[in-house]
Parts: structure tokens; sequence; C-alpha cells
């Protein structure tokens, strides 16, 4: 006789819905500091770290941008957008705005959140400050209250896909088709962290980040994406392909 699947409800008792994050909230860290994106504080600071980089727009779904003054229309836009809560990421090592990343897809009657518009300018990227920035988002994610962090990719970036696992978010797969960019199709990679593997990926980060982990060139004793790995549920098979 066939019988039915039935999926099991695990309860989920005394669920309380976690705050949104809203355009007071700065993260600091030891490597780096975020706030709310401000376009008359932030729009000519960091169109000077994307100067001569326009390949860090390829895979956003706006720029690159020609000039300061369009830049600065394009975050003072965003600024009244209130479904995503922009950050601009300062790199206390360099003194300079370097990069922006986003919450958006903020659900918390579901405790979802998710990271993206993440753009971080050829200073920032492969840098503890950068590291650290993704890290004090999930933080606070979690911290508040959240169950599920997500992080969503064009399927081709090869480079993001890397960067969620490495973070210890989990592959979930590929949606074919999602979108349409800049006239043409986007397939998208989904990663996502829950709240059970939390505390062990605070603690990988938590080893990573510390100084002691570097000499003093800069050189890592341990890497991140192996201290995370103890800690996914599924690896990505297009990275290992």
């Amino acid at each position: 006789m066939f019988e039915l699947y039935r999926p099991n409800h695990t309860p989920v008792p005394d669920w309380t819905p976690p705050p949104m994050p809203d355009n007071t909230l700065v993260l600091n860290g030891q490597y780096c500091s975020l706030e709310p994106l401000v376009a008359e504080k932030h729009a000519a600071l960091l169109f000077r770290a994307y100067v001569g980089q326009d390949h860090v727009w390829a895979y956003m779904p706006y720029g690159p941008f020609s000039s300061s003054s369009q830049y600065h229309r394009w975050m003072r836009e965003t600024e009244t957008d209130t479904g995503v809560e922009f950050f601009a990421v300062k790199n206390l090592e360099s003194g300079a705005f370097e990069g922006v990343a986003s919450f958006l897809r903020i659900a918390p009657a579901a405790g979802s959140i998710e990271v993206g518009h993440i753009n971080f300018s050829p200073a920032l990227q492969n840098t503890r400050a950068g590291t650290e920035a993704l890290f004090l988002m999930m933080a606070w994610a979690f911290d508040a209250g959240y169950r599920r962090f997500e992080w969503k990719c064009d399927a081709l970036n090869e480079g993001s896909r890397r960067a969620a696992q490495r973070l210890g978010l989990s592959y979930e797969g590929v949606f074919r088709q999602a979108t349409v960019v800049k006239g043409r199709n986007r397939d998208t990679a989904w990663f996502a962290a829950i709240d059970a593997e939390w505390p062990a990926l605070q603690e990988a980060f938590r080893v990573w980040l510390d100084p002691a982990n570097f000499d003093p060139q800069g050189h890592q004793t341990e890497r991140l994406s192996d201290l995370t790995g103890l800690v996914r549920a599924a690896e990505d098979p297009w990275l290992g392909r």
C-alpha cells in the first residue's frame, strides 16, 4: 500500500518574531565598522574606492557609475527603500570606506533574513575587515533571534559562491531562470546558515579573527573555510567540479 510522506513539523516553542534592522544600526568590530549608508556622507568616498574597478559591478543589477554624482543619485534612492537596509563598510586598518552590504528579504515572521548587495572594492576584498563585516551582520541577525541567514548570488559568480561557502553557509541549490539582470538571464545559487549552526560558526570566526591567527605579515595560520567546513550541512558541488 502506498504511504504518503508526512513531514515532521518540529515545534518552535515560544516563537517571537525578531526585530527589523533599522537605519540606526551600527556594527563595530576589531577590523571594520558598519554604519547606515547615507548618500551625503558616503557616496563620494565610496565612489573613489571603485574608480577604475568597473569589474566589481559585473554581477550587480546596477552600475558601473560614470560619475560621483550618478552614484550619489543611486545611493540617495536606496535610502528610501524600506525593504533594504544598506551599510557602508569602513576598513579600520586603512581608515577608509571601502564597500557596501545590506540586509534584504527581511521576514521577521519567518525568522529569515538575507545578506546581499555585497560590493567590496578591491581594497576590501580578501581582508580581515571584509570577512569581519559579514560576520558582524550574521552575528547581529542570529543574536536578534533570526532562525535563517541567507545568501543568494548569480550562479555564474564563482567568487560569491566561494565566499558564501567559506563563511559557513550551506549550499541549497540553484533556481533556474530566476530573474533577468541587465538584459541577461540569471540563475540564482542559494546558500544559508541556520540558528542551530550558529554557535559552532561563531567559534570558527572567533578562532579565525583572533590576531594570533595571523603572522606579522598578515598571513593566516588557520583557514576560515577549514574551520567552517566542520559545520556546513552541504558543499557546493559546482566549486569542486
